[in-house]
């Protein structure tokens, strides 16, 4: 029975502990479930969490060519591969600047756009800002030219003074009723 025991027990894992059955994923599914759930064991543990990618540079070319290839005839088979190789890195590296270009390019546009839509947001606000002026002076003007009227019509028929100082302070209301106010109230129904 010894040597059974001996057998089950592993050398420098603890014979307590009861080993974890070995269970396969079928589905991506199941492997997240499981990966989740070893996680899950220990909670203190951190999370390995993986850094972003880091975009693809292609290799520089080299400052200086030691084994330049020229076009006189007699070169060997194996050349062409090494050719080959050399055309496909560099036409990457070309992809790879028209395509850092045309990003670039396209964020100018952007930019451009941006600054063009701002800038006639502005353009239609002053406008309305102007004509909400406009109108506002025109309606201050009317009703002077109205108290005017009154009061002329009123010196005519009273010279109070009372009905004077009244006046001025329907004046001075209404002025303050003129003031901008928002179109409703919070809170209120």
């Amino acid at each position: 029975m010894a040597a059974h025991t001996q057998k089950n027990n592993k050398p420098g894992k603890p014979g307590g502990k009861e080993a974890q059955p070995l269970i396969i994923a079928k589905t991506p599914a199941e492997e997240q479930r499981l990966k989740l759930e070893r996680l899950m064991r220990n909670p203190e543990k951190p999370a390995p969490i993986p850094d972003r990618p880091k975009e693809w540079n292609p290799r520089a070319p080299p400052e200086f060519v030691r084994d330049v290839m020229g076009s006189s005839a007699g070169a060997g088979s194996g050349e062409f591969h090494v050719y080959r190789h050399l055309r496909r890195r560099e036409y990457q590296r070309q992809d790879f600047l028209d395509k850092i270009a045309e990003k670039q390019d396209n964020d100018e546009a952007y930019l451009e756009k941006l600054e063009q839509n701002k800038q006639a947001a502005e353009e239609k606000t002053a406008k309305r800002r102007k004509k909400r002026e406009k109108l506002k002076q025109k309606k201050l003007m009317a009703k002077k030219a109205k108290l005017e009227a009154k009061n002329k019509k009123d010196d005519n028929d009273k010279s109070s003074d009372s009905s004077e100082e009244e006046e001025e302070e329907e004046e001075e209301r209404e002025a303050e009723d003129d003031a901008e106010a928002p179109s409703f109230i919070m809170g209120k129904r």
